[in-house]
């Protein structure tokens, strides 16, 4: 009993981070699934149950089906394309040369400001008009035509995932940096007194200590990804048409502008079992492959 007393004497103290967690998402969540049973419009008190009805209601909406299809697209390049550019670039910032600290500043600098003031500056840069700051460089430059930016589907999209990479690869470049700072440099020296070239060193000793680091970024930019707003919102609105529409774009839509407050919610508990699918599943692989090289 003395002993239980002693345990529990320490787990107070997680009590105020357990009421708080309970009540701002705990809450919220079971909240919302009763909602997305009913046909509650936002503000009447006179709402009335209707089972499934929201939820067979998703899946025949063009913008929802667009939402989701663009979300995952958008949180799976970009990730992609992230770690792909990050790990390299902390391995060139990981170099002693005389402008180290100046480097890791400037690259690591676009993560600082809110990625809607990005957006902004960047849907002035790659506007399809002629006078758009891209196609006037490539008027003038390569003596090429305006190029609808952001106005083609593809283009779009395509703009939408690139000033991402641009505005994140700095910052999870640096979190890559901070684990590469914490290997042992003995194990590049014997390494190198056994012949082994850099790039047998990256493959063989850098990567495979960095499988934690990876972890850790993957999964923050799969959940930045799928719950991204600002960007695509401030660079096309959504379009053209609903081409680059997000799930959390659609839920504000419906919910606040629309006032299907419970079609709203409906997204949102289906949003949540796709973010916790696509975490679980991605913690345990790479929990997996953590241990296989270890």
């Amino acid at each position: 009993m003395v002993k239980f007393l002693r345990y529990l004497q320490y787990e107070v103290f997680l009590l105020p981070i357990l009421i708080i967690y309970t009540l701002f998402t705990i809450v919220p969540l079971i909240r919302s699934f009763e909602l997305s049973l009913t046909d509650f419009n936002g503000y009447s008190t006179d709402y009335h149950f209707v089972g499934l009805k929201n939820y067979i209601k998703l899946f025949s909406d063009d913008a929802i089906v667009s939402g989701i299809l663009f979300t995952l697209t958008f949180a799976l390049c970009s990730t992609a394309l992230i770690t792909v550019m990050a790990i390299p670039l902390a391995i060139l910032l990981d170099q002693n040369f005389f402008t180290k600290h100046i480097h890791r500043a400037l690259f690591f600098f676009p993560s600082i400001p809110s990625g809607l003031l990005l957006a902004f500056i960047w849907g002035f840069i790659l506007s399809p008009v002629a006078s758009g700051v891209f196609n006037t460089i490539l008027r003038e430059v390569f003596g090429l035509g305006a190029q609808p930016w952001l106005s083609d589907p593809l283009l779009a999209k395509l703009s939408t995932i690139i000033v991402a990479v641009w505005a994140q690869t700095g910052w999870h470049a640096v979190l890559y940096l901070a684990f590469l700072q914490s290997i042992p440099k003995d194990y590049f020296e014997a390494a190198a007194i056994d012949g082994a070239s850099r790039l047998q060193q990256i493959r063989y000793i850098t990567l495979p200590l960095l499988a934690p680091a990876m972890t850790v970024s993957v999964m923050l930019l799969l959940t930045g990804g799928l719950k991204v707003f600002e960007i695509p919102f401030a660079l096309t609105k959504g379009g053209p048409g609903f081409e680059t529409h997000t799930i959390t774009q659609v839920i504000v839509l419906r919910g606040i502008s629309e006032t299907q407050f419970g079609l709203a919610s409906a997204m949102s508990v289906v949003f949540f079992l796709i973010v916790l699918v696509i975490a679980c599943f991605q913690v345990t692989m790479m929990q997996k492959r953590e241990e296989r090289i270890q």
